[in-house]
Formats: C-alpha cells, sequence, structure tokens
C-alpha cells in the first residue's frame, strides 16, 4: 500500500487566475470579436434589454478562446516525519506576457511526474491551461496531455471532484469546503469577480498573485482535510520567491 504522505510529494496543487484578453471589446480582433458577439448573444438570450459587446470584460476571461491567463500559482508538499511536520513550498508564476508564463509553467512540469491537482481543476484549470498553451504555440508538457490516454494514466486530482463522491449534479465552491474544514479563507481582500478589473484598472498584479497563492494553500489544506490520517501532521507554508 502506497504511504499517504511519501505520496503528497507528487502532487503539485494549483490554482489559475484569468483575466479577459483586451480591456476592451474594442481592442478585440474583428473575427474573434465577431465569435464573441455570437456568444454572448447566447448567453443573454434571456435578458432582452442587452447590450452587444456589454458582457465582454465582465465574461470573457471564463473561456479560454476569449481570456488569458494572468497568474499561475502552484505549491507541493515535504515531509518531515521526524518532527511531524509537513511544509508546502509555493511559488506563483507571473510573467510580462502570457506566453513567458506559461513556458515558465510548463519548465516546472517537466522537472518531475507529477499529478496535479486543483478545485474544479478538470473543468476549468487543467483545459484552460492547455487550450492557452497552444493558442500561444506552447506544446503540452506531459501531465497535461490527456489524447490516447486511459482513464487511470491521467494524473489530475479534483477536490470538487472528490467531495462529490459522484453526484454529479452537486457544485461545492472552495470558499464552502474551506469554511466547513475550518480553513482560513483566500478572499480576505479579493475575490475571483474582482480579478479582472484589479488585473486591468487598478493593475495591481501583486494583490492577484497574493490572492492565487492563497487559494493554492486552501486547496492543499482541503485535499489534507479530506484524506484524515491516524498521525497528524503539522503543516506550515513556504512561498518560494525567485
Amino acid at each position: 500500500m502506497v504511504d499517504f504522505f511519501e505520496s503528497l510529494s507528487e502532487i503539485l496543487f494549483l490554482d489559475i487566475e484569468t483575466a479577459s484578453g483586451y480591456e476592451s471589446i474594442d481592442e478585440v480582433p474583428e473575427r474573434v470579436r465577431e465569435e464573441w458577439l455570437k456568444k454572448e448573444e447566447l448567453l443573454s438570450k434571456t435578458d432582452a434589454d442587452y447590450e452587444p459587446g456589454s458582457q465582454y470584460f465582465e465574461r470573457a476571461g471564463i473561456y479560454a478562446e476569449f481570456g488569458q491567463v494572468i497568474s499561475v500559482g502552484v505549491g507541493y508538499i515535504l515531509l518531515d516525519r521526524e518532527n511531524e511536520l509537513l511544509t508546502l513550498r509555493t511559488k506563483v508564476f507571473s510573467a510580462p506576457s502570457e506566453r513567458e508564463l506559461l513556458e515558465d509553467f510548463k519548465a516546472l512540469l517537466e522537472k518531475k511526474n507529477w499529478t496535479l491537482c486543483a478545485h474544479n481543476g478538470k473543468e476549468f484549470d487543467f483545459p484552460y491551461l492547455s487550450r492557452r498553451m497552444l493558442i500561444n504555440g506552447v506544446s503540452l508538457p506531459e501531465p497535461l496531455q490527456m489524447a490516447g490516454k486511459k482513464p487511470w494514466e491521467i494524473r489530475h486530482l479534483d477536490t470538487l471532484e472528490l467531495w462529490k463522491f459522484g453526484d454529479y449534479k452537486h457544485y461545492t465552491r472552495l470558499e464552502l469546503l474551506a469554511s466547513i474544514f475550518d480553513i482560513p479563507s483566500s478572499k480576505d481582500d479579493l475575490d475571483g469577480s474582482q480579478v479582472n478589473h484589479t488585473y486591468h484598472i487598478e493593475k495591481d498584479m501583486e494583490k492577484i498573485n497574493k490572492y492565487c497563492l492563497r487559494d493554492v494553500e486552501v486547496t492543499a489544506r482541503v485535499y489534507l482535510a479530506m484524506n484524515p490520517q491516524p498521525q497528524p501532521f503539522t503543516l506550515e507554508v513556504i512561498a518560494i520567491e525567485e
């Protein structure tokens, strides 16, 4: 049987923050803008008063075809059995261009045979990263390659999926899981709905990166809470600055 604590060192916890590709719908290249307006019309079909292009700023960042990755936070756990200590080492990837950010992140994924773990990662983080890499001309690193693999060969963990226990109708926010497991919130200064404004208007990447890293920590703590062990370990967090 694989030791739970030993297996932790193989898991890369991650979270991504995304924003609309442009600050204004008017800046979007014409062909892409036309596609967005078609998509927006479908999204707004129950709203008789909607103005074409009015939802771009608030909603485009959700979709990889119209958004961009602006921050990737990661963390991995080191084990110190003697002192009953787990250390979560975290790092954030942020760069002047999305392509540079994704290439830096790809380099990390290629250093080790990682299992990726994110909250709602299978529906959002993993496919979003994969799509944006291809759009930016970056080949997919092995942990994000899914074509031709059997389900058990895909090393992806998702705390949302784990919490569903097979109930595919049920969605649970990371913040709710943090609340019920008494884990400190990551939403003190920022939440997901404010990221686009913080990026395009406030231009405060430091604030976004800190929020991203806090979500990585919360995800790791939720994963640990979902796997209670007879031997409790203390978790400390160390951010890697370089």
